[in-house]
């Protein structure tokens, strides 16, 4: 069996619409079980069946129990994401935008069971965290169909020449390759992670457990380092496939959003709202220069046609 017929089996297995579809049976279930037991735990705590000396927030709350289906459906989106990797490249990316979404919208859960509610809203730090979340989720929203719209508008001049498809064909083998090589990489980290944050809630924070800002980050702070690599791979293999202006820009532009959603992990408060809200806007931006750039190109190869007719 030649590299190429490998390949391709290896992408049936992992990456096909059939695998898709049975992955997100699987997940879904996981989550309104893994729901099921975390409410449950939160019941027989709060009745003392089971005893604590100092039970995670995450196990005091009912409203907190939201966050571990949420972390399930979280697995399954960057599932996707690799599963959307060969097919398009900006798609791939809408993808990255719509998990750090999610994992803000995930976070306002843990938030909410942390709310105090006093008059000094502004003074407590949970609270302010809370608002925080709150207005950068809608922002994220509004940025995230913006850059759907855009997305969505593709200009191209005529590329059907046997060297641009014969381009194409690599290059999309190339992310293949990748995309392949991420679900294993995507299970380990899954599963150390898992490991983690059951620590987290079991154990109480004064006893070397990880905190609250560590569960929030686990899993997608290892798995954007392994996006920066991939993400670096690819604008590498594109130079094969293209060399033109404005896609090594869009490209090389994509990688410093995913450089800075990485980077927000490591801070908190505002700042990290700030770091991924800008690290959208800047992809959008990158992608709409980009389009400009295409369409301008689409009508200049029209009117050559047009004048050699």
């Amino acid at each position: 069996m030649d590299l190429s017929k490998l390949l391709e089996k290896l992408y049936q297995k992992l990456l096909s619409k059939k695998t898709k579809e049975k992955s997100e049976q699987v997940i879904l279930w996981i989550a309104l079980v893994s729901f099921i037991i975390h409410l449950l735990m939160i019941g027989l705590i709060h009745f003392n069946v089971i005893i604590f000396n100092e039970p995670s927030n995450l196990l005091k709350n009912p409203i907190a129990a939201i966050y571990t289906p949420f972390s399930f459906i979280l697995v399954y989106e960057v599932y996707l994401l690799i599963y959307y990797l060969p097919k398009s490249t900006s798609t791939y990316i809408s993808k990255q935008y719509e998990i750090i979404a999610l994992v803000i919208i995930r976070r306002l859960f843990k938030d909410l069971s942390d709310l105090s509610l006093t008059p000094n809203w502004f003074n407590v730090k949970n609270d302010l965290q809370f608002t925080y979340d709150l207005v950068a989720s809608v922002l994220l929203f509004y940025l995230i169909f913006l850059f759907h719209v855009q997305r969505t508008k593709v200009y191209r001049a005529n590329e059907n020449n046997k060297n641009h498809i014969s381009s194409v064909s690599k290059f999309i083998n190339a992310k293949k390759g990748i995309a392949i090589s991420l679900v294993p990489v995507l299970l380990i980290i899954a599963i150390y992670s898992f490991l983690n944050w059951s620590i987290g809630i079991f154990q109480p924070l004064e006893s070397n457990a990880i905190s609250f800002k560590n569960i929030n980050n686990i899993f997608f702070e290892q798995f954007f380092n392994i996006l920066i690599i991939a993400d670096v791979i690819l604008l590498l293999f594109s130079f094969f496939h293209t060399d033109e202006f404005h896609k090594v820009i869009r490209n090389s532009g994509f990688i410093i959003s995913t450089i800075l959603i990485r980077i927000s992990f490591s801070v908190s408060g505002i700042i990290n709202n700030v770091l991924i809200v800008f690290a959208i806007l800047f992809g959008l931006s990158m992608l709409f220069i980009h389009n400009k750039f295409e369409k301008k190109l689409a009508e200049e190869a029209q009117e050559s046609n047009e004048i050699e007719e």
